[in-house]
Parts: C-alpha cells; sequence; structure tokens
C-alpha cells in the first residue's frame, strides 16, 4: 500500500493529465480566434497546428504520424486540405512514388508567422522564472516518453 506521498504523487499524476487535455482543448480555441484575428478562415485549428508542426522544414506525412502529433487518416486528410488551400506543397519522391513530403508554402509561412507572433505575446505575458519553465517541459517530456513506453514497449 502506498504511503501518503505516493497517494499524493498519484493524485497530482491523474490531475496533471487531465490539464494537459484540457490545455490541448483550449490551446485550440487560441489558435481559432488568433486566426480570425488574421483573417484566415480557410483552415481550422488543428490544420494550423499541423502547419505549426512543419513550419520551415520538409517532412513526410509518416515522420508526423510517427512522431505522434497525428493519426494517419486524419493527418492525411489535413494535409490534402493544407495542399488545396495553399499553406502547404507536397511532393513526391523520385525513388518511391508512394512518399510524400510536404513544406510550408509562403502563404503558410505568413499564418506560422502570426501564430509565432502570438505564442512570443503569451510567453512574455507569462510570470514564471525560466527554470519553472524549464522544470515544467522536462517534465511534461518525461510523461510524454512513459506514455510512448508504456504504448510501445507494454509498460505500466
Amino acid at each position: 500500500m502506498p504511503d501518503a506521498s505516493g497517494d499524493v504523487i498519484a493524485n497530482t499524476y491523474g490531475e496533471i493529465t487531465r490539464l494537459v487535455e484540457r490545455l490541448h482543448r483550449r490551446y485550440l480555441d487560441v489558435i481559432r480566434y488568433e486566426l480570425s484575428k488574421l483573417g484566415i478562415d480557410d483552415i481550422n485549428a488543428v490544420q494550423a497546428l499541423l502547419l505549426m508542426n512543419v513550419q520551415d522544414t520538409e517532412v513526410s506525412i509518416r515522420e508526423l504520424v510517427d512522431r505522434g502529433y497525428y493519426i494517419g487518416s486524419n493527418v492525411t486528410y489535413n494535409v490534402r486540405h493544407l495542399v488545396d488551400t495553399g499553406y502547404l506543397m507536397q511532393n513526391r519522391s523520385e525513388r518511391d512514388r508512394r512518399s510524400v513530403r510536404i513544406h510550408a508554402t509562403e502563404k503558410g509561412k505568413e499564418m506560422c508567422h502570426g501564430l509565432r507572433d502570438m505564442e512570443m505575446r503569451h510567453a512574455s505575458s507569462i510570470n514564471v522564472e525560466p527554470d519553472d519553465i524549464d522544470s515544467a517541459r522536462r517534465y511534461l517530456r518525461g510523461l510524454e516518453r512513459v506514455w510512448s513506453d508504456s504504448i510501445q514497449f507494454g509498460r505500466g
């Protein structure tokens, strides 16, 4: 039977996992609001977040799925929409015609720039010490690793 400190840790863990889910939904609301301010109405918040994960890089759809950002069918639909609306460009591999690499167009980069400005405004309004932010990042990365290992290796 766990001692009181174990109960506190388990309860805090549960609270944090539910907070992460609520924060994700709230962040999508923030992105929706920011897209509206930017006059962007042809993509949704999930698609904008996908574009933010691509930004200035060139990645394959498989890489986005492997990183755990998206589920295969959803990412394919959203990438197709972002290509159709001019935010992403896709290129088929010369070696493997099934492999598609994507990157942001100028229109996509402009949208990312607007959302990065929003992120900078929000980051500057948080009254917290850099060490505390780093601790939160490390904890959330650890949580991600535990969950990934739990799925991949059947741990936990």
